[in-house]
């Protein structure tokens, strides 16, 4: 094991205020049940689940509800012991309503578990099994079905996997707690991940703001020797898959590409955490780790919630909001998507719950463009924001594809720097839906 001083970052990026203070030092607490939870068949990228039950079905907590439909696709098991109620379009927290079951409480019983398996003995097969059947996805924001992750086309040859430790969006403390709380269920998943690679060579890589976290997992990591603790710059967005292969690595992967392109596959801390929990203790996919922070919520959390839990009950855990909230984000403030419906549902990749007031969130009147060229600076893609967005508000698709629109992670450095206040990442991320739809109708025709 080796732990690395700070090494190079990347150009560009921000520094927006942390706001980590607020839940930093707060160790994870489990909510109880909540007395209805929703499940969307769609929790993941790639096809809805299909569902296994039918109104007035009696399930157990853990109980496959809802199973994989085509290769990206991932089962749903239930997160309380309750009764169907229906199954038809509900809140969802993307902004659009999908199909979900719904199920009432009715009693607490033994979770349903899989059989516990050793992970010194497991083989990389029995491995890629248990992740599937436990509907396990990236936690990292993508919900990209895991077990894919671990099927890589034989034509790639994975020599590393790095764990995203950085956790760089604000207010989100949930990788952090993870770290400190659980060292070695997360070391221990990142070996079962490195197995079931054929992979000898592991890292997690950690912001240098997260000192006692690099501690923990550094003290931990003495018994695994094939796994190293990378400390990187304190930059958003260092968290990004091809931002921390470079620094860590100093691979680039080239537009286009994949991690798996260059050799690497990158998990998240939650991922590596259900892995080992799918493996030692035989735990489906059923609850979701997550921050509940911001000046307007009246007790700020890092919570452990069944999966399926409404955000009013949430944030009615939370001590409720107060009078000065004006935005409520599911995720980061960065990345996240904004909530108008609070019946939608906490899912498998949920991370967290932020309470905004007035004081942290910019309000300012859009102005035209000031040709600054802060927006080019800060974008770490080396993209041209400005000229982005205007074609994609143009509809010049051609000319947006021939910048590399589609490149873009929509992380939203440029809309941060950009002091005339301009929606940059909103228009383009239109765009880049507009181009990838032209993209697929050309490739059809």
């Amino acid at each position: 094991m080796k732990v690395l001083n700070k090494i190079r970052s990347f150009s560009g990026g921000v520094h927006p205020n942390e706001y980590k203070y607020l839940t930093e030092n707060l160790a994870f607490e489990t909510m109880p049940s909540p007395k209805q939870i929703i499940l969307p068949l769609s929790q993941h990228i790639g096809k809805s689940a299909k569902a296994l039950v039918t109104k007035k079905d009696l399930v157990k907590t853990g109980s496959l509800v809802a199973v994989e439909e085509g290769f990206v696709s991932a089962p749903i098991h239930s997160s309380i012991s309750g009764t169907v109620k229906l199954i038809e379009n509900e809140a969802n927290v993307s902004g659009f309503p999908k199909e979900a079951i719904v199920i009432d409480l009715t009693e607490e019983n033994d979770i349903k578990k899989f059989p516990a398996l050793d992970p010194k003995t497991i083989k990389a097969e029995e491995i890629r099994e248990r992740v599937k059947v436990a509907g396990i996805v990236g936690q990292g924001g993508a919900a990209f079905p895991t077990f894919i992750k671990l099927t890589p086309p034989k034509d790639k040859v994975i020599d590393h996997v790095i764990l995203n430790g950085c956790e760089c969006e604000p207010y989100l403390t949930r990788d952090y707690r993870l770290m400190i709380e659980n060292p070695v269920k997360v070391l221990t998943g990142l070996s079962l991940i490195m197995k079931a690679l054929n992979v000898s060579k592991g890292a997690i890589g950690i912001e240098d703001n997260k000192p006692e976290a690099i501690k923990k997992l550094s003290t931990a990591a003495l018994v695994f020797p094939n796994i190293s603790i990378e400390v990187v710059q304190t930059k958003y967005p260092q968290g990004a898959e091809k931002i921390l292969i470079k620094a860590i690595l100093n691979r680039e992967v080239p537009p286009g590409k994949l991690p798996l392109d260059v050799g690497v596959v990158i998990q998240n801390i939650g991922t590596a955490v259900a892995i080992c929990d799918a493996v030692v203790e035989g735990m489906p996919l059923i609850h979701a780790p997550l921050t509940v922070s911001g000046l307007g919520i009246n007790n700020p959390k890092n919570l452990i919630v069944p999966i399926g839990t409404q955000l009013r009950d949430v944030l009615e855990y939370c001590g409720g909001v107060n009078e000065n909230v004006v935005k409520i984000v599911v995720g980061g403030p960065m990345m996240g998507v904004t909530q108008y419906d609070f019946s939608a549902p906490i899912m498998k990749a949920t991370s967290g719950i932020l309470v905004l007031t007035k004081e942290e969130v910019n309000e300012h009147q859009e102005t035209p463009c000031l040709k600054c060229g802060k927006c080019i600076e800060a974008c770490p893609l080396g993209l041209v924001p400005t000229k982005l967005a205007r074609y994609s508000q143009l509809d010049k698709l051609e000319e947006a594809e021939a910048l590399d629109i589609t490149v873009c992670m929509e992380c939203g450095t440029c809309a941060y720097t950009c002091p005339a206040n301009i929606p940059l990442v909103q228009w383009i991320r239109l765009g880049k839906q507009k181009v990838l739809k032209m993209q697929r109708e050309i490739n059809i025709g």
